[in-house]
């Protein structure tokens, strides 16, 4: 599709309990984080790294705080992939082909009739766990690293951490497109060579060479029952033998 964005999108959680990762401290001392235990909140984010030749790579993303009241949903629904979707397309103003996992949410009928709704969007799944094929997974690990050890004192707390965080992040699209170039996905793929200039078919001859000893063929693949073009493809007439 000409002209058209690919959007990488992906999920992820953060509750107050903080990732852990490694510190300084003094030696023989374990740095130990107080955690505010007494909270049930949590936050999903979805979020969505946008490439394309040429352009400036973009993230977005959306964010829903979930309080842990009776009978609160605790994840995001289609509404809510939907509108980070039209969002991300607004301001792209191209078609979109979005590329993203095979989430039940994702394959639901109403997100399904919702994309058929919108004649810019094309979507393409993921086979079923291929985080290395998402440059999206990425931006959770990247974003969780930032946030180790540092405990947030109330859900509300975290969620301006978070905004912070995914905020910087988007005035960084070289720390994008290496999340991209993590993936090894390339716009400019090169087609394998069938047929390299200096390639052709050969035989394997195993020689056994020892000490005190006349050398012997141990293995050999005769290919004199083969047409010559098979047995001295794409080589010049010089290097034949």
């Amino acid at each position: 599709m000409t002209g058209a964005f690919v959007c990488f999108e992906d999920e992820a959680g953060q509750n107050l309990t903080p990732p852990r990762g490694r510190t300084w401290g003094r030696r023989g001392v374990t740095p130990i984080v107080h955690v505010n235990g007494r909270g049930t909140g949590r936050i999903s984010i979805a979020g969505i790294v946008a490439v394309a030749p040429g352009r400036r790579s973009r993230l977005f993303y959306r964010l829903r705080v979930h309080r842990g009241r009776k009978g609160e949903r605790r994840s995001l629904a289609e509404t809510d992939y939907i509108g980070l979707i039209d969002a991300a397309h607004q301001q792209l103003r191209v078609p979109v082909i979005l590329v993203w996992d095979r989430l039940n949410t994702h394959r639901s009928k109403s997100m399904q009739q919702m994309i058929a709704d919108r004649d810019w969007l094309t979507v393409v799944l993921l086979p079923s766990y291929a985080p290395d094929l998402n440059p999206a997974e990425a931006v959770w690990s990247h974003l969780k690293r930032s946030l180790a050890n540092l405990a947030a004192v109330s859900i509300d707390k975290l969620e301006a951490l978070v905004r912070n965080r995914l905020k910087s992040l988007q005035y960084r699209p070289d720390i994008l497109n290496g999340f991209l170039a993590e993936t090894g996905l390339t716009f400019d793929p090169q087609p394998p060579d069938i047929n390299p200039p200096e390639s052709g078919n050969a035989a394997l001859t195993v020689i056994r060479y020892a000490p005190g000893r006349s050398s012997s063929v141990l293995v050999y693949n005769d290919m004199r029952h083969l047409p010559a073009e098979l047995c001295w493809t794409g080589f010049r007439p010089e290097l034949r033998i």
